[in-house]
């Protein structure tokens, strides 16, 4: 036996013994590097193959080969084996027993507010609105100026406003994002602004400082008041069914003609809403032309339609928290 020979069967009793006392996949890498790369060891024992005879090359390359395969195969078994291993330690690990008592998780609903807000945008984006928001702490101009709220003008007074050290407020209507919206859009405009606003009111049941309003706002050629008798009759009849509407003659800072809305429910009238065609005013304000386009408008609180819809008696309990109230609206 010659001294090659014997080096490779050396070799690989070397190296199957080694891959038998493996135990990771990265240390087997390690170990096929060692034996079968590049810079390995059966590489460095072929190096003198050049120094033999023509007729040792062919004996010596058959056993180098043999050495070879035998070697790839421990190593490829070896893998398989302690990959399998691995994925059954963590299938041991992960292992759910299913036999142990669940854990209760009450099912989550929408708040009655919550979902009295989506109805409503249901409606009305079905009938070819869109929403648009704005920031709850106002600029006096945003909130009232633009809105044809005169400086010092009584009309102020009735908006209870809860004004900032910075000389900034938080908002007392969504009405200040129809300016917002129109300064950047051309009209036509249909948009209607669901969102929270604030006031400084006593709180008591049927008042809050906190409360949320959803306003309409539609701008075109040729809009008249009969299309907002129209778009608020379809709109009531959504959601509260087929029942009698009033429109009664109101004042609105930012609209004129302006009206209140009733609808007739359990047999008296509730006021729901406010409305009235937009005034030229506002118009100018946003770059519109008053002699080109006219528009109108309507707000509505949502507090005031989740308590007719849900016969509840106490703004107060929108806000509380009580599991106990809020467990009646699960769906």
């Amino acid at each position: 036996m010659t001294q090659l020979e014997t080096q490779l069967t050396a070799l690989r009793q070397e190296a199957q013994q080694a891959i038998a006392a493996i135990v990771t996949l990265e240390d087997l890498e390690q170990l096929r590097i060692k034996y079968l790369g590049k810079k390995g060891s059966l590489s460095q024992v072929l190096g003198g193959m050049g120094k033999l005879s023509a007729e040792e090359r062919p004996k010596i390359g058959s056993l180098a080969n043999e050495v070879k395969e035998a070697l790839q195969t421990g190593l490829d078994q070896k893998r398989e084996a302690l990959q399998a291993a691995q994925i059954e330690a963590q299938l041991e690990a992960e292992a759910i027993d299913v036999t142990m008592p669940a854990v209760y998780r009450p099912q989550g609903q929408a708040h009655p507010l919550t979902s009295t807000i989506d109805r409503m945008i249901d409606i009305f984006v079905g009938l070819g609105y869109t929403v648009a928001t704005g920031p709850e702490m106002e600029t006096d101009y945003y909130n009232f100026e633009a809105l044809n709220f005169l400086p010092d003008h009584p009309a102020r007074d009735m908006q209870d406003t809860l004004f900032l050290p910075d000389g900034n407020i938080l908002r007392t209507h969504t009405s200040s994002v129809q300016i917002r919206y129109m300064e950047d859009n051309d009209p036509p405009v249909r948009i209607i602004m669901p969102g929270r606003c604030y006031r400084r009111d006593t709180v008591d049941a049927t008042h809050s400082a906190v409360f949320h309003q959803l306003e309409i706002l539609a701008v075109d050629e040729g809009l008249s008041f009969t299309d907002l008798r129209g778009t608020i009759k379809v709109f009531l009849e959504a959601m509260f069914g087929e029942i009698p509407i009033r429109f009664r003659p109101s004042f609105f800072p930012f609209t004129e003609p302006s009206a209140e809305v009733d609808v007739q429910w359990q047999g008296r009238w509730l006021e729901v809403m406010g409305c009235g065609m937009v005034d030229p005013n506002v118009l100018k304000a946003v770059g519109y032309d008053p002699e080109t386009y006219t528009g109108f408008a309507a707000g509505l609180g949502v507090e005031r339609i989740a308590m007719v819809l849900h016969q509840i008696d106490d703004i107060r309990r929108l806000y509380a928290s009580d599991l106990r109230f809020l467990r009646q609206f699960q769906s």
